[in-house]
């Protein structure tokens, strides 16, 4: 029996090489890993995610519609909101402690050889995110599982994900984020994603902007591949709010389907899964079988995705939402008005610094409007954090007005205030919004007694 610990020791093994948000842009690193492994990378059909916002919703969903057909799934997502084995899920949940520490034994001396071999050469070592990939597709083979679902790190061409050939690629919606590394413009950024369209393959798209479109198509065509987008060959038909979340009619490339109950909130959980329902007419027969319905609705009634416009306490209602770029807080803000009632709302805002703090700031005014008077400012425990008193600031240069603005650089401070401000109304309708960075959110879960994901 493995304890806890080991994998905390393997973690802070991990984390003792180059961090997350100093991804390698190379792959023949990984392709030499996988060749001193076997290629694991070969032992089972991948679907490949990439896009802006919304992958990790339309992985869930995937998995969960692979699941309900009666297949073994592995999911690799990223980043981790408590654990690190979050990442890598056998089945929709955390791989097991001892399957981690055990694989990662296994791997390591092999992995020692590819480190040795960089160094040599003059480069860097393996770094965290390679790494975590490597292990991802060596458990996935291990167990085996009959399809996996990968979504990407960040890009796509020399994403570490990418030594998979997706029998799948999905593409949800691309904006502008990571902009230092991807591009100032959504067709340079659909340059990045496009990576992951591989010759025998099948694209999936969401509706995506016209220049970054038109990339995806060319790519598609280049490498022979079909291509489906959202709003051209399938798309949401209809839905409407429901307790708990919303009811779908969805047309699928081969299906329609109705009466798709979404225990998800707002218009952009609708789209990833007319996204994630094509995606798996697409991996189950080419496009071009429909899926059964009973089967779907079962799949879908199922999904969660921790950390994305999720309650996790009620009376006063908390909202917790990873939205850590403009195009999410706008589709997050457009869910609140939609699907809860509140007579006011208070924000409490911690964001990263490699983001558009004024952006994202800006965004969240314009959209949440007269429903969000008072702001919290505060940071999370991540040595990339915006200060607390930094980002309030910022808000007031904005014209947030002093008087609404609030410091708290510890987040437990930080929802206390909040609690009691939203608390203020007679109604008894006020709530919390806990947004910006995934590490703010993922320790909020904490606090408030939601540590599993």
């Amino acid at each position: 029996m493995t304890d806890e610990f080991s994998v905390e020791s393997v973690y802070a093994e991990l984390l003792g090489r180059a961090p997350e948000n100093k991804m390698e842009p190379r792959l023949a690193p990984l392709f030499r890993a996988m060749e001193v492994l076997g290629e694991p990378n070969k032992a089972f059909p991948i679907i490949h995610i990439t896009g802006t916002n919304g992958k990790t919703s339309t992985a869930r969903m995937i998995e969960a519609g692979l699941r309900a057909h009666g297949l073994s799934t592995g999911r690799y997502t990223s980043p981790h909101l408590s654990k690190v084995t979050e990442r890598i899920s056998i089945n929709g949940e955390p791989v097991s402690d001892e399957t981690f520490v055990r694989i990662w034994d296994e791997i390591r001396p092999y992995l020692e050889i590819v480190d040795n071999e960089l160094v040599a050469e003059g480069q860097p070592r393996l770094t965290y995110f390679e790494c975590v990939t490597i292990l991802g597709f060596a458990i996935f083979a291990d167990e085996p599982v009959d399809v996996a679902v990968f979504e990407v790190g960040l890009g796509g061409i020399t994403d570490a994900t990418n030594v998979g050939d997706g029998q799948v690629s999905v593409i949800t919606p691309i904006s502008l984020d990571h902009t230092d590394l991807l591009g100032d413009t959504t067709e340079d950024i659909a340059y990045e994603k496009a990576g992951i369209i591989k010759p025998g393959g099948f694209l999936v798209s969401a509706a995506q902007p016209v220049d970054a479109a038109q990339v995806l198509l060319d790519k598609a065509r280049e490498v022979d591949v079909p291509f489906r987008f959202e709003g051209v060959e399938f798309g949401v038909e209809s839905r409407s709010v429901a307790v708990g979340g919303q009811v779908l009619t969805i047309q699928g490339l081969a299906g329609r389907y109705e009466e798709l109950l979404l225990p998800l909130h707002g218009a952009h959980q609708a789209e990833n899964a007319a996204v994630a329902v094509a995606a798996l007419e697409a991996f189950f027969g080419g496009g071009g079988k429909e899926l059964n319905a009973d089967v779907l609705r079962e799949a879908f009634g199922n999904v969660t995705s921790p950390g994305r416009l999720e309650v996790v306490r009620t009376a006063p209602t908390i909202v917790v939402d990873a939205a850590h770029n403009p195009d999410g807080i706008k589709v997050s803000a457009e869910a609140i008005h939609e699907a809860f009632s509140f007579s006011k709302l208070v924000v409490v805002v911690g964001i990263l610094q490699e983001k558009d703090a004024e952006e994202i700031l800006k965004t969240l005014q314009e959209q949440l409007g007269g429903l969000a008077e008072e702001f919290c400012f505060t940071q999370s425990n991540s040595p990339r954090a915006i200060p607390a008193a930094e980002l309030a600031e910022i808000a007031v240069d904005l014209g947030f007005g002093e008087e609404n603005v609030h410091i708290a650089e510890k987040l437990d401070d930080a929802l206390e205030w909040a609690v009691e401000r939203s608390e203020s109304n007679d109604d008894l309708a006020g709530g919390v919004l806990v947004t910006g960075s995934i590490t703010l959110v993922a320790e909020a879960r904490i606090l408030l007694g939601k540590a599993g994901a």
